[in-house]
């Protein structure tokens, strides 16, 4: 099945198990989403990330993440969303990006300039 958006997908997968407490979430992997789960580790919004290889009657490798949360159980990842879209490309300059909760816009959330 082709998927049109998945990096809109992924987030939704995360919201979804965050906003549900759950401890882990498995996600289809493709490199852009391997990319995307290692720059939310490194930053610090999910604990860790695996890559699960393929089992019988699944095709393809899962990302297995373990999700974060505080000290009184409400998730480190809330509200995420999508500013850039398929359909809605969004673009500004480098003095515009907005500047989120702890003080850092992941470079996921903003496409390359063209010229």
């Amino acid at each position: 099945m082709s998927m049109t958006d998945p990096v809109a997908d992924f987030l939704t997968r995360l919201r979804n198990a965050a906003n549900a407490q759950h401890h882990d979430v498995a996600i289809p992997s493709s490199t852009l989403k391997r990319e995307l789960a290692r720059i939310l580790k490194e930053q610090g919004y999910i604990e860790s990330y695996e890559i699960d290889p393929p089992v019988p009657g699944r095709p393809g490798e899962q990302i297995r993440i373990t999700l974060k949360y505080t000290d009184d159980r409400k998730p480190v990842i809330s509200g995420m969303q999508r500013v850039s879209r398929p359909g809605q490309r969004t673009y500004v300059d480098h003095t515009h990006i907005p500047r989120i909760q702890a003080g850092w816009a992941p470079p996921s959330s903003r496409p390359p300039r063209e010229s």
